[in-house]
């Protein structure tokens, strides 16, 4: 069943129990978010979506409230604006004013809200939070003093990986995102919560030293680690990768795995074989050779196992790192091409 609604003087169709956010991205109109993401459930607290609705007395949450036939929606105001503005000024006057320096900066919601609504210089003055907390695991940067508790590394810690490593502790001013009892942060490290924190309090220890986006390209391309395919974007600096992420748009919404997120030291590792190497005589070293004289060699080595011993002679150790259609030409060529079912892969999750 479909409802009709007007945003912004705008009609739009959406099916019923569509909210008014998603209802209004539809249009594209730009409703202003921090702890919103489309891939989780609403969770309604940071309060930037406000919008208006005909007939009721205050502002609503647009990522809470479901949209209703009939509806007449109002996502920019005066006094919108004027709320929003005083939420952004909250958060600013307990933030480190550190964007020159921090990892997230060009890519942080917060920095590009104070933009929006013209917050230089927080108007509240007084005591700031002191969380931060150094962790020794190698992979995630923890800066809990620019944490804006927006919840939603919390959430896809839960709702996506079902793990849970990470919840809200304390209460007002003392609420933090901590691991039970306040330990260091010791989980999978998928970091599937770098990838949705909206400022620099979560970021990846390898991404420390590079440059953030000046002289940055980003490649589309696909994780070698498993044959899952996931789409990743390579960032790289002259030929060095910086840091690997992945869009919500792609067919893994955006979620890797900690191998796919922070594997990928070996793609510039000095001992990774350019070339194939065979032994020319028995006992002898390995050598360079042509990829023509390296398969014409397996090729006839096959054979005279296979003549000499039948075709169960012969087994294959499959790589979880090739694709689907890969591997499933590596079974073909040993069960029609040489005859035998031992086939075997590497993965074992």
């Amino acid at each position: 069943m479909t409802i009709r609604l007007t945003i912004n003087t705008m009609p739009v169709e959406v099916a019923e129990g569509t909210t008014i956010l998603e209802a209004a991205r539809k249009l594209k109109v730009n409703v202003p978010t921090l702890c919103y993401d489309e891939r989780m459930k609403p969770h309604g607290g940071c309060r930037l979506c406000l919008v208006e609705v005909d007939g009721m007395a205050k502002p609503v949450t647009s990522c809470t409230t479901p949209a209703v036939d009939g509806m007449v929606v109002a996502t920019e105001s005066e006094k919108l604006h004027r709320l929003r503005k005083n939420v952004v000024d909250l958060l600013i006057s307990d933030h480190p004013n550190d964007c020159m320096v921090c990892i997230r900066a060009g890519s942080c919601t917060l920095q590009e809200l104070a933009y929006r609504y013209g917050v230089r210089q927080s108007r509240y003055q007084g005591e700031m939070r002191d969380h931060d907390l150094a962790d020794a695991n190698p992979f995630v940067l923890r800066e809990q003093n620019k944490c804006v508790l927006c919840g939603l590394c919390v959430r896809v810690c839960d709702e996506v990986q079902g793990v849970g490593a990470i919840g809200f502790a304390g209460r007002g001013f003392d609420a933090k995102i901590c691991p039970p009892f306040e330990r260091e942060l010791d989980c999978e490290f998928c970091g599937q919560c770098i990838s949705v924190c909206p400022t620099g309090a979560l970021s990846a220890k390898s991404w420390a030293g590079f440059p953030r986006h000046e002289g940055v390209r980003q490649t589309e391309t696909t994780c070698g680690y498993c044959g899952c395919g996931c789409n990743i974007t390579v960032h790289t600096h002259g030929n060095e990768i910086t840091r690997i992420t992945s869009r919500p748009d792609n067919h893994n919404r955006g979620w890797l795995c900690v191998k796919g997120r922070f594997g990928s030291e070996f793609v510039g590792s000095p001992d990774r074989l350019q070339t194939p190497l065979i032994r020319r005589r028995k006992g002898g070293e390995l050598e360079a050779a042509s990829w023509d004289e390296a398969l014409q060699l397996i090729s006839s080595r096959f054979q005279k196992i296979r003549q000499q011993h039948g075709p169960d002679a012969l087994a294959g150790l499959a790589s979880a790192r090739c694709t689907n259609e890969e591997n499933y030409m590596f079974q073909k060529l040993f069960r029609a091409g040489l005859g035998t079912n031992n086939v075997d892969h590497c993965a074992r999750y």
